[in-house]
């Protein structure tokens, strides 16, 4: 029978603490993290005492902040140092950076000095940075060893290492000198030495790389693990590819909220007050409102057009919106090769050639199909429309389909241009899509239409 929440409560309420133990301890962290975040909070302490120590320690670096702050309020002394000195050191940090200060004193007080040490070595490092992501756990080997001797010493020391598939080999003053992994250390004669299997062209990156430019590399070649040097090619730890999978997530989320118009937050939305959501909202919508006032003022200097020809009009929520999604596709799928560096500033003109070519048979499609669309629904089967089958009508089709063409292709290289412009000036380019972009095609393509409708109509 599968666990689910209410059993835990249910297993609770009636004491089975045995049977409920069992059960716990047969899942994953990960899914008993999950169950433990949708029981009551007087329920929480006594689950979580009931699992064995070691996967406590797992479960609890897989819990939100909440709850873990609840649990470290519950925990007597001995029960938080039995917990703490089961974490990594990364991921201790990383609990000890979302708790209050208060909390942070008693986790420090109760943990070893090894432990504070790893700890606050880990805190001189920016959070956005290599350093700030690392862990100072890694099976560290000399390239004089032989095989059989780096066996000894992984089966020594690797209990408490993060990852001892691979390994890596420094000098007597941890300078980086090479990597080498269990499989080919089983691979060779016990004899050899580690001098002879390594690999020297070692891939790696600094304390003070920024962390997406790391999760990258994992990307790009497919790592479990990734060693971190300092100025001086000293191995400081490494960063693993748990760690990147969460920071590539955060990235793409974070992405995700900022085109979205809304401020970015890690807090799970139904935990989230109210009041932090609109702090998060606002801002981006009263942007957006006060830069709609050019559009209004764009309007308005045309108020004769519009006089002359009242249909015009109807059509201005179409032309504006088919411009914003125009701009944005192109600008996502620019956005998106820029975050994988598929995309660097001296591909500008080559983006721009790309997209010019993709707006022009856009921009034909569109208007073709608004055209029969204005003649075929507009004029003929909605009666009492303010477009009708005769010269001014055609005239109007005419407007408003080259209009469309022109804003299409404008809003296409526009929304590919300014995120490549953005990264080169050091913004976000997720920023520039909402409200810039909306913004600039919005003018614009009131601008190109009432241009045309001058020329045309006006004329």
């Amino acid at each position: 029978m599968q666990l689910t929440a209410e059993k835990i409560v249910e297993r609770i309420t009636e004491k089975q603490y045995a049977i409920l133990r069992d059960e716990l301890n047969e899942e994953n962290p990960i899914d008993i993290a999950a169950l433990l975040s949708e029981i009551p909070e007087n329920s929480l302490p006594v689950a979580f005492r009931l699992l064995a120590k070691e996967l406590a320690a797992e479960t609890f670096v897989e819990m939100d902040s909440e709850s873990q702050e609840l649990l470290i309020r519950s925990f007597s002394d001995n029960e938080l140092r039995s917990v703490t000195e089961e974490l990594f050191s990364d991921d201790m940090v990383d609990i000890i950076e979302e708790m209050p200060a208060s909390l942070v004193k008693r986790i420090l007080a109760t943990a070893t000095s090894e432990t504070r040490a790893s700890v606050n070595t880990l805190l001189r490092y920016s959070p956005d940075s290599a350093g700030g992501i690392m862990t100072l756990e890694y099976v560290r080997l000399l390239p004089t060893m032989t095989v059989s001797q780096a066996f000894e010493r992984i089966k020594r020391t690797g209990v408490d290492k993060e990852t001892i598939y691979t390994c890596y080999v420094t000098d007597t003053q941890k300078r980086l000198l090479g990597v080498v992994t269990v499989k080919d250390m089983l691979l060779a004669e016990p004899d050899l030495l580690i001098l002879d299997i390594m690999e020297t062209n070692v891939i790696f990156t600094y304390t003070d790389e920024d962390k997406e430019s790391a999760a990258k590399i994992f990307v790009d070649y497919g790592f479990l693990a990734l060693p971190v040097v300092d100025k001086e090619n000293r191995l400081v730890g490494i960063v693993t590819y748990d760690d990147a999978i969460d920071i590539i997530s955060e990235e793409s989320e974070e992405d995700m909220q900022i085109m979205a118009a809304i401020t970015p937050s890690d807090t799970p939305y139904l935990k989230t007050s109210v009041f932090s959501i609109w702090k998060a909202r606002i801002p981006w919508l009263l942007l957006l409102m006060i830069s709609s006032t050019f559009t209004g003022l764009i309007i308005t200097s045309f108020e004769d057009a519009l006089a002359a020809s009242v249909a015009l009009t109807a059509f201005i929520p179409m032309l504006m919106g088919t411009g914003g999604n125009s701009g944005s596709q192109s600008s996502v799928t620019v956005i998106r090769s820029l975050s994988l560096d598929e995309l660097e500033f001296k591909d500008l003109f080559r983006v721009v050639w790309k997209e010019v070519r993709v707006s022009f048979f856009c921009a034909i499609a569109l208007a073709i199909a608004n055209f029969v669309k204005m003649i075929l629904i507009d004029m003929l089967l909605i009666k009492g429309n303010a477009i009708s089958l005769n010269r001014e009508g055609l005239l109007v089709a005419l407007v408003v389909c080259l209009a469309l063409a022109v804003t299409v292709i404008c809003a296409k290289i526009i929304g590919a241009v300014l995120p490549i412009l953005a990264k080169k000036l050091g913004f976000d380019p997720a920023v520039m899509v909402n409200p810039f972009i909306t913004t600039i095609v919005d003018a614009l393509s009131l601008l190109v239409y009432f241009f045309f409708a001058k020329t045309i109509i006006l004329s």
